[in-house]
């Protein structure tokens, strides 16, 4: 574990944990909408195993390891480490037994959500941001060699916390925000593409109306490189209708190995 206690205090007052535990309160409730998609992950990630024969494997967005096939990496992997910002208890324990498999807790991003705290975690309605130039993006760059690396449904998840908290603390237009969005997405490519990389993630999100008439949303703006495979599937995300009354939605998710 890499976090100080202040960091900490950070990811909790930016709503960190709350997110996390959603996460498995969401896929507990909609359980059937989601094995699909999870066994597409699984299947696609055991692919690109059996294609690179890697001897190291780092995780990003590890999670909950609900779409992750744990078992049979740590039988095919030398080393595995699983890197996301915070990894719930559950995963601590469920991990503990396993020699070859390490925990990291770092921000994927980089730095981003320590830069967008100290900019505008202590902005109120007054003295809101007015612009989001002072925000530098930066690249992540890992300690080691991460050998083969796996983004896995994080890619449009980088964005959301910090975004969540700049739209409290500043008055700037949606373009701002969607550029702001762009980059974050670029940067986390741009490190995926220095390495044997495999991405997974959402694409775009799909509402139905009652009446029967659909529009989509990207998730993903920016583009996504071509890869050598690709997979795409539909992720039931919203089985149960939790989210919305007059509509409904689905997933677009691509799978690439690069």
């Amino acid at each position: 574990m890499t976090l100080n206690p202040a960091y900490r205090r950070i990811l909790h007052k930016m709503g960190y944990y709350n997110y996390q535990q959603g996460l498995i309160y969401r896929h507990l409730n909609q359980d059937k909408g989601w094995i699909s998609h999870e066994q597409h992950c699984r299947n696609f990630i055991i692919k690109a195993l059996d294609y690179y024969k890697p001897g190291k494997v780092t995780v990003y967005g590890s999670g909950w390891l609900l779409d992750l096939p744990l078992a049979e990496m740590a039988e095919r992997v030398n080393r595995i480490s699983l890197v996301d910002i915070i990894h719930p208890p559950e995963v601590i324990t469920q991990t503990a037994g396993f020699k070859n498999i390490q925990l990291v807790e770092e921000d994927v991003t980089g730095g981003l959500i320590e830069e967008v705290w100290k900019k505008a975690g202590n902005k109120t309605y007054f003295n809101r941001l007015t612009s989001l130039s002072s925000i530098s993006i930066p690249e992540y760059q890992p300690v080691d060699d991460p050998g083969l690396t796996i983004s896995l449904n994080i890619l449009t998840q980088l964005e959301t916390l910090p975004e969540k908290l700049l739209k409290k603390k500043s008055r700037v237009s949606e373009e701002d925000f969607m550029n702001f969005r762009k980059e974050i997405q670029l940067k986390h490519i741009k490190f995926l593409e220095k390495h044997k990389s495999v991405i997974i993630s959402d694409i775009a999100e799909v509402f139905t109306r009652v009446g029967g008439d659909s529009f989509q949303n990207n998730t993903v703006v920016t583009e996504l490189p071509a890869g050598m495979i690709r997979e795409d599937w539909i992720w039931d995300f919203d089985l149960l209708g939790d989210d919305y009354i007059q509509k409904k939605s689905v997933l677009k998710v691509a799978a690439i190995m690069l």
